[in-house]
């Protein structure tokens, strides 16, 4: 039996060293896409410009990085342990997290309001105190002026 761990084959040529790198740059996440990014700018600003287009047109630098970026199923979030007593668990308990944030935020959206409501009452009431008062003034400016 070897002690030697498995590697892929090597794929040849360019297009086997860009996916090489790709991959690599891929499993460390969008920070060190960026960093490539901004030593081809420093080395060669058509290389960071070619480097942060390709970017934007694959999706890496605004999509959704889930399982290219080491979040979705290859790290193993939804995939089967193998228990299913542990996966049910798992997926209960996810449900229910799921449930608490919505409930949650429903209860952050009616506190808004409220916040907004009782700020708009009181702009309302000092509004028509301030229009009170200026009706008095005038009133009593007016009595003063017949005397």
């Amino acid at each position: 039996m070897s002690t030697h761990a498995y590697s892929q084959p090597a794929a040849s040529g360019l297009l086997g060293w860009f996916e090489t790198v790709t991959a690599w740059l891929d499993r460390r996440g969008k920070l060190a896409w960026i960093a490539m990014i901004v030593v081809g700018f420093a080395m060669f600003p058509p290389l960071g410009l070619a480097l942060l287009a390709y970017m934007i047109w694959s999706k890496r630098m605004f999509g959704s990085c889930t399982s290219r970026c080491g979040f979705g199923p290859s790290m193993g979030l939804h995939r089967s342990s193998g228990n299913t007593a542990f996966d049910n668990y798992r997926d209960e308990t996810l449900r229910r997290l799921q449930e608490e944030q919505a409930s949650f935020d429903a209860f952050m959206e009616r506190l808004r309001a409220a916040k907004d409501k009782a700020e708009f009452d009181q702009f309302l009431d000092e509004r028509a105190r301030a229009a009170t008062s200026r009706s008095d003034t005038a009133d009593d400016e007016t009595a003063s002026s017949k005397d």
